[in-house]
């Protein structure tokens, strides 16, 4: 089941591009949109990491974290986060378990039985842990509603 609104934002600790362990907690006392993606190089999610990283200035601005999740591995985070100059943390969810935790598992990815990948969804998590805003594609080639999101950011 989804993680729903007003409720504690589960704590992960997942490698990033450096396979350096982040955690949720280290930014506690901060904003954080949180972008779940399928995977990398695949041509919408190449579009909506483009377009936060465009958006970087407003979030920083808002003093908001962007943190990106997929189950790709920390090498091709790494690559991606290369080849399109990602400024925030691409974290590796190797073993599934934010994508479970956050309800956005989707299992059977790209017609591949048994391959589950993270379904497109954006969550906003307040200071103090509590998620203000969830938003899971009901397919994972949907973009989310970005102008939906930064209000979302600015009212946390």
């Amino acid at each position: 089941m989804a993680l729903t609104i007003g409720q504690r934002a589960p704590q992960f600790s997942l490698p990033d591009t450096t396979k350096a362990i982040r955690s949720l907690s280290e930014f506690a006392g901060k904003k954080v949109v949180l972008l779940f993606y399928p995977a990398a190089f695949s041509g919408v999610c190449d579009k909506e990491m483009c377009s936060f990283r465009d958006s970087m200035a407003v979030y920083n601005n808002i003093g908001a974290q962007v943190i990106g999740i997929s189950v790709d591995g920390p090498w091709a985070n790494k690559a991606f986060a290369e080849k399109y100059n990602l400024m925030f943390p691409l974290l590796s969810d190797y073993n599934r378990e934010a994508v479970k935790q956050y309800g956005v598992a989707f299992n059977d990815f790209g017609g591949l039985k048994g391959y589950t990948a993270s379904n497109r969804a954006v969550f906003v998590v307040d200071p103090q842990g509590i998620v203000t805003y969830a938003w899971i594609a009901e397919k994972p080639g949907m973009e989310p509603p970005y102008e939906e999101v930064k209000k979302a950011v600015e009212k946390s």
